[in-house]
């Protein structure tokens, strides 16, 4: 009786572990739902592997200097995770699935993924006008800023992806500053990182706008008082060109032109080395 008892009392222990453990993992579960469906809602649409780069890894509290707007690279483990996550989020019907002109299959919220999130207070909207269709060139464009606010976020920047900016959601509002959006703003602290994904060629009047706009910045930088375009206690980190080199060097030379010292075009911070041109896609290591 006494071996009896002992051994109940044991086999209840490991159950009781075993349904803690099993509580445990459904927990999680329940979490990485919650985070990659968050995430979709503020970007619109991601891969399989820009989930694994964002919802499974371990942020930094704040940036370490300047942000690094190479791609965030997904660990194995991770992207099982990040597999595994979306298999039961697509059996729920909590996602819908696209695909990119480079083949990636690509998720957005359902509308029962929305209406999850809204009882978690989020007010989300489904994204299956995000996923019909879409040009090779709006969806490079798409693809580049998501990794580029990714990484920004992992780094311990307040970021603004290019779909929370197109909806208003940001600091610059619907009219934007001095009239322009970016494509993803990163925050550190009091300064602003603006980020510009660009193609190598750009139609004449948004190419005018586009030189307008810097001279209203490199003034407003240069103010002794403050910025007057930002928000009070705001500055200006550089501005970040990621583009071909054609590009850079075309903005170099029109602006040199204009009158802008080397040194303040030297301020500029221009990114052609993470292309394949022809693509207009992060290499990958």
């Amino acid at each position: 009786m006494n071996g009896l008892q002992r051994y109940t009392s044991h086999d209840n222990d490991d159950f009781g572990r075993v349904m803690m453990s099993k509580k445990d993992g459904r927990q999680i579960a329940r979490e990485n739902e919650t985070r990659v469906l968050r995430a979709l809602h503020r970007f619109g649409w991601l891969r399989t592997r820009d989930l694994a780069a964002l919802c499974w890894r371990r942020w930094a509290s704040r940036p370490n200097g300047p942000p690094n707007v190479g791609p965030t690279h997904p660990t194995a483990s991770a992207l099982r995770m990040a597999q595994r996550t979306m298999r039961r989020l697509r059996d729920a019907r909590l996602v819908i699935t696209g695909r990119g002109p480079d083949g990636s299959v690509i998720y957005a919220l359902s509308e029962g993924g929305a209406r999850a999130l809204k009882h978690a207070g989020v007010m989300a909207i489904s994204g299956k006008d995000l996923v019909r269709g879409f040009s090779a060139a709006h969806y490079r464009h798409r693809l580049i800023s998501n990794q580029i606010a990714i990484s920004g976020m992992v780094q311990g920047y307040r970021a603004s992806t290019e779909r929370e900016i197109a909806q208003g959601l940001w600091l610059g509002g619907e009219s934007g500053i001095a009239g322009k959006r970016p494509d993803v703003l990163l925050r550190g602290g009091n300064q602003v990182w603006w980020i510009e994904v660009e193609r190598s060629r750009k139609n004449a009047k948004d190419y005018k706008a586009l030189l307008v706009w810097l001279v209203k910045v490199l003034q407003d930088s240069a103010r002794p008082d403050g910025s007057r375009l930002l928000a009070p206690g705001q500055g200006w980190g550089r501005l970040i060109f990621i583009c071909t080199p054609a590009f850079e060097s075309k903005l170099r030379r029109d602006l040199e032109g204009m009158g802008w010292t080397k040194p303040q075009v030297n301020a500029l911070f221009f990114e052609s080395a993470l292309y394949i041109f022809k693509e207009t896609l992060f290499l990958e290591k």
